[in-house]
């Protein structure tokens, strides 16, 4: 059975117009109640501070919510929303998220990024309930996360081209199938993109409000072709090789790792990063947050890790990594311990 799940309700409000009656359970992160805190009362019986997606570690959390609870609320960033939807999925509780900054489409999509033997597992837990946006709140977080869920729309650039590239090659399942309509409005969407950057970067609402109308847009095409190829590749899979590889006792910021994957990925693909770094540079993304010995360290072993994952094909299922070719990518990209020498 294959369901196409609708968009949250979102409501645009200020945090202190919030009313909750129903006992609810809250997740959040330090800097995210530091900031929301003082603007938000809610009946709170249980709080956590989730650190991970692990599928182990969500399956925990979920079977000790205590029982009085009646609602989840999720006030944070993509961590806590992925967290939020799966506790709800499990106990067939109502959602609430709310952002503290536009940092990822999880806040929309009716799935959560589980992470599980070393990768990224979607588990269909459906979409939250409501999205209580409180623009105040998401222009005054750092710069580097304020509008980070640009890059979802930005990693469309190399999804494109590692879908197609599979779809040439006969790679692609009955279900991922290449579909030229679909590839023209994510095309589209990503062109939007490119438009916004600076204001995003700015923090101006306007340009804000432009990234999450093309975010929900792009989660309902998504959702209603029933996967992520368009915007999923070559760029994703850096980020989850990364990932696993730093293997942070904190959680690392999404886009400081899809950021650099997407230059990786459009790097291989042979395309001009100039303008893609440019774009990501002036909406904030920060490109030079990883360790760069371990970037070069992931790029040499990606080909291996997408195998291995049986992640869906893309152009590093035929790729030659010599030592050569890593090198010529990482100096395109300037990322790299060969690059910041």
């Amino acid at each position: 059975m294959t369901t196409i799940w609708s968009l949250p309700k979102l409501e645009f409000t200020d945090m202190a117009s919030v009313r909750e009656e129903r006992p609810v359970a809250l997740l959040t992160g330090e800097r995210s109640w530091g900031a929301v805190s003082p603007l938000l009362e809610l009946p709170i019986v249980a709080q956590a501070e989730p650190t991970k997606v692990d599928i182990d570690y969500l399956e925990s959390l979920a079977a000790g919510l205590p029982p009085q609870v009646e609602a989840i609320y999720a006030v944070g960033g993509g961590l806590v929303a992925d967290v939020g939807k799966y506790l709800g999925y499990k106990n067939n509780l109502p959602v609430i998220i709310i952002p503290t900054a536009l940092s990822v489409d999880g806040f929309f999509t009716p799935i959560v990024a589980a992470r599980s033997s070393g990768s990224v597992h979607y588990v269909e837990t459906g979409s939250a309930e409501k999205i209580i946006i409180d623009w105040q709140v998401i222009r005054n977080a750092p710069q580097n996360v304020r509008g980070a869920a640009i890059v979802e729309l930005l990693t469309i650039t190399t999804g494109l081209l590692d879908w197609r590239y599979a779809a040439e090659r006969s790679k692609t399942t009955p279900s991922t199938r290449y579909q030229a309509w679909v590839a023209g409005l994510m095309a589209g969407i990503a062109q939007q993109a490119f438009k916004i950057a600076e204001g995003v970067g700015r923090g101006n609402v306007e340009a804000l409000r432009n990234l999450l109308d093309l975010l929900c847009i792009e989660v309902q095409i998504t959702s209603q072709i029933g996967h992520t190829r368009p915007q999923e590749g070559s760029e994703q899979y850096f980020a989850y090789a990364y990932e696993f590889r730093a293997r942070r006792t904190k959680p690392m910021p999404y886009a400081d790792m899809v950021g650099p994957g997407i230059l990786i990925g459009a790097a291989i693909h042979n395309q001009n990063i100039q303008s893609i770094r440019q774009t990501l540079e002036t909406a904030g993304i920060r490109l030079d947050a990883l360790d760069p010995q371990m970037v070069e360290d992931t790029l040499k072993t990606l080909p291996e890790y997408v195998k291995k994952h049986d992640l869906p094909y893309s152009i590093l299922n035929d790729l030659d990594l010599t030592t050569e070719r890593v090198q010529e990518i990482l100096a395109k990209t300037g990322l790299g311990s060969a690059a910041s020498r």
